[in-house]
């Protein structure tokens, strides 16, 4: 696709795409603004890379082998979650898919599959229809409350230093010299509060008192 005025209205629309699925999909539920622009950046430079390849299959070759790529990836110092990867496989996906609709001029099957999915993704984030429970590990610094007898005293302890309703604790490594241990504790996904932000803040409490 040479046409100028093609790839600018190709870009627009693959970038508004990309936008209804980060700004009004992704980011709501997401306490990383970093990866809003990781994702807004790959999309970007991925539909320009297939628009100037010579052709269309040069540019679904190009489109894997991006894929196979992206799959060597590896954070060293923030791992990226299941949830984050698979969006950044879908936001590497659109514009390839985008950038070979336009050059073969199929825009309503463009339009047809591209809504399809933005629907598809909104509704497994609404979550409707299943039962998401969540996990979080943490370190806790009152030991003595990990034993068997008082497992409905950590709960309550958890959940009212948290707010959030806790269905189950798994006690993991357990650091007798530091008087801390390592809990996996598991609750109900609930779009009222961030499970993550509140965990992280029992954590880092935990920790400064150790230290």
């Amino acid at each position: 696709m040479n046409n100028p005025i093609m790839i600018l209205i190709g870009f627009v629309y693959n970038l508004l795409v990309a936008l209804i699925l980060i700004r009004l999909i992704y980011y709501p539920k997401s306490t990383v603004q970093s990866h809003v622009f990781t994702f807004l950046a790959f999309n970007t430079v991925i539909f320009f890379v297939i628009n100037f390849l010579s052709s269309t299959e040069m540019g679904i070759g190009m489109g894997f082998g991006l894929f196979a790529v992206f799959s060597l990836l590896r954070y060293r110092t923030d791992p990226l979650p299941i949830r984050e990867m698979t969006y950044l496989f879908i936001i590497v996906a659109l514009p390839i898919m985008n950038a070979t609709g336009i050059a073969d001029n199929n825009w309503a099957g463009m339009i047809i599959a591209d809504g399809l999915i933005l629907l598809t993704i909104w509704i497994l984030e609404k979550g409707w229809g299943f039962h998401y429970e969540i996990s979080k590990t943490i370190i806790y610094e009152k030991i003595d409350l990990i034993v068997p007898e008082k497992y409905d005293e950590l709960k309550a302890d958890l959940e009212k230093r948290t707010g959030v309703k806790i269905n189950k604790i798994v006690i993991g490594k357990i650091d007798f010299m530091r008087d801390i241990a390592y809990l996996e504790v598991f609750s109900d996904q609930d779009p009222k509060y961030n499970w993550n932000r509140r965990m992280e803040a029992v954590t880092a409490s935990d920790t400064d008192d150790d230290l």
